[in-house]
């Protein structure tokens, strides 16, 4: 089953992904987060709860998708309320690709192999431990809270002090953690972490502010026990509705060197992500994105991800802001 997220006029709905048509859920579960709380606390599948609570009520999803429509498309998962109480983090050299990427951007001469090439191989020898054993820790990033969360449709901008912005294809996962302490994963869905890969190349050091952007989940959440196994998908950088580069893209568990379940831990091992209330997402890695492959993306150009057995493609016009860094100063109180 897959949910979206969907508001008009300052209404929010949840609906589940019927073809093409959009079934409303009862009015009374205006988010996801909400209902995912009262399965957590009921002991009930978030799936089941969200079927028993669809109602004779539906919409044009084809619209709502393309911009058409009163109706406007929300990120697939957040925290309705408190965007302060989402946590946005992500995992890096997961993926083959990514770590050789990673690799060229910040080899030196004097360096036959380098720490990301040394991470992927930690995670290649430990990443996935047998059932009941922990593995050894990933590359993990902080992005930011809820605030930073665009829709399909959105723009994703580089901002006056950001020194480029890029694509990240990638699954990323939807957690709750119970009023008991317990995380709850609800599904997973389309993702694009979107970071600035000049800052990064400039300085391996620079890899946590490069990180410091906004970023794009849905359009769809696939909820439930979820297939990741072996998941192939595509990414693709149109301008002026041309497609300017295009790259199939490979994740799932099969083309990872850690298991999700080794991820999860080493991320909601931290006291402090276990917090009654909170939401999750959490980026699970990439496969490619173009920066990689020497493209330069501009203003205007559209990003798209899509994994067809995630829903609908994800896609964000990117926006470069233009002018100088504003100096920001702070007082003495």
């Amino acid at each position: 089953m897959r949910l979206v997220q969907i508001t008009r006029d300052g209404t929010r709905r949840v609906a589940c992904v019927d073809d093409d048509a959009l079934r409303l859920l009862d009015p009374r579960w205006t988010d996801v987060y909400s209902l995912a709380l009262h399965a957590a606390d009921s002991d009930e599948s978030l799936a089941s709860l969200a079927f028993a609570a669809a109602v004779n009520e539906s919409l044009d999803y084809s619209p709502i998708y393309e911009g058409n429509s009163p109706w406007r498309l929300l990120p697939a998962f957040d925290h309705p309320t408190d965007a302060a109480h989402c946590m946005v983090s992500g995992t890096g050299l997961t993926h083959k690709a990514s770590a050789k990427n990673r690799a060229a951007m910040h080899k030196e001469t004097s360096a036959e192999v380098t720490d990301s090439a040394k991470m992927y191989k930690m995670g290649l020898e430990g990443g996935s431990p047998e059932a009941g054993k922990i593995g050894v820790p990933p590359e993990w990033f902080y992005k930011g809270d809820g605030s930073i969360l665009r829709a399909h449709g959105e723009e994703l901008w580089v901002p006056a002090y950001g020194w480029d912005g890029g694509e990240e294809p990638e699954i990323a996962g939807a957690y709750v953690v119970s009023r008991s302490g317990v995380p709850w994963r609800l599904g997973l869905m389309i993702g694009n972490e979107f970071s600035d890969h000049r800052m990064e190349k400039k300085n391996y050091l620079y890899l946590a502010p490069s990180k410091l952007r906004n970023c794009s989940v849905g359009p769809e959440l696939t909820i439930g026990e979820t297939a990741f196994a072996d998941v192939t998908g595509t990414v693709s950088v149109l301008r002026n509705i041309t497609t300017l580069w295009s790259k199939q893209i490979w994740t799932g568990q099969k083309n990872m060197c850690h298991s999700v379940a080794n991820l999860e831990h080493h991320h909601f091992k931290y006291e402090a992500h276990r917090r009654p209330g909170d939401a999750h997402i959490h980026f699970f890695g990439a496969d490619a994105f173009s920066f990689g492959d020497g493209i330069a993306v501009e203003s205007g150009d559209v990003m798209e991800v899509s994994f067809p057995e995630f829903g609908r493609a994800l896609r964000n016009p990117l926006r470069v802001q233009k002018g100088p860094e504003a100096l920001i100063g702070v007082r003495a109180l």
